[in-house]
C-alpha cells in the first residue's frame, strides 16, 4: 500500500495559499503571494532538496493548472517533476500534454490508487484535495513547514471537515529564519483524558 503524504507551507494561522510568488494563486483577492521567500535559509533550503526528489503527485485540478503551465520550464530547479507521475482529481479535465499526468475522478479513485503497488504519493498545494483526504481519513503523513507569521485570510490547510485522527511527530527543526519544520505520521484515534489526574 502507498502512503499519502501532504506538504504543506503554513501560516500560524494555517493560510496555504500562493507561497511561491505573487501571483502564483490570487484568488479571493490574496495579495500576500510569495510570503515564503523571506524565510529562505541553508536549514530550509536542504529540506526542500531532499523533498524535491522525484516521487508520484496527487494535485487538484487548479494547482495542477498552475503547475502544468510552470514547471516543465524550469525543470532544472525541480528534475524529477516531469518525470513523476502526477495524479489529478478533476470532473473536468480529462488530458494534458504534461507528461505522465493522470485524470481520475473521485475518492473511489484515490482508494484505489493508494491500494496500488508504486512510489508514495506526495499532496502539494491543494486545499481542497487536502480537505477531502482529512475527510476520508487517507493522510498517512504531514510534513508541515509552519511560518512565523499571520496573514489573516486566505485558503487554510484544515477546514472544519476534517475526521478526528492522531499523529505522532517523527522529525522536526528549527530554521534559523524561524520556521518549523515537522513531519507526523497518522497514530490511530484521538485519546481524551483529564489532565492534573
Amino acid at each position: 500500500m502507498r502512503k499519502i503524504i501532504v506538504l504543506s507551507m503554513l501560516t500560524l494561522d494555517g493560510v496555504i495559499q500562493g507561497p511561491g510568488g505573487p501571483k502564483e494563486d490570487t484568488a479571493g483577492g490574496f495579495k500576500y503571494g510569495g510570503w515564503v521567500a523571506p524565510y529562505d535559509d541553508e536549514v530550509y533550503g536542504k529540506v526542500v532538496e531532499k523533498e524535491l526528489k522525484q516521487a508520484d503527485y496527487l494535485l487538484g485540478r487548479k494547482t495542477f493548472e498552475i503547475w502544468e503551465d510552470y514547471w516543465p520550464k524550469h525543470a532544472d530547479f525541480w528534475p524529477g517533476i516531469n518525470d513523476g507521475t502526477k495524479y489529478v482529481l478533476s470532473k473536468t479535465r480529462k488530458k494534458s500534454d504534461w507528461k505522465s499526468s493522470v485524470f481520475i475522478k473521485s475518492v473511489g479513485d484515490i482508494k484505489k490508487l493508494k491500494k496500488s503497488k508504486g512510489a508514495d504519493i506526495q499532496v502539494w498545494g491543494s486545499s481542497e484535495l487536502i480537505h477531502l483526504l482529512l475527510k476520508n481519513d487517507l493522510v498517512d503523513e504531514l510534513r508541515l513547514k509552519i511560518h512565523p507569521l499571520v496573514l489573516g485570510k486566505g485558503k487554510k490547510l484544515f477546514d472544519n471537515g476534517a475526521m478526528p485522527a492522531a499523529f505522532k511527530l517523527t522529525e522536526s527543526v528549527v530554521t534559523p529564519s524561524g520556521v518549523i519544520i515537522a513531519t507526523y505520521r497518522r497514530a490511530g484515534k484521538v485519546k481524551t483524558g483529564t489532565m492534573g489526574v
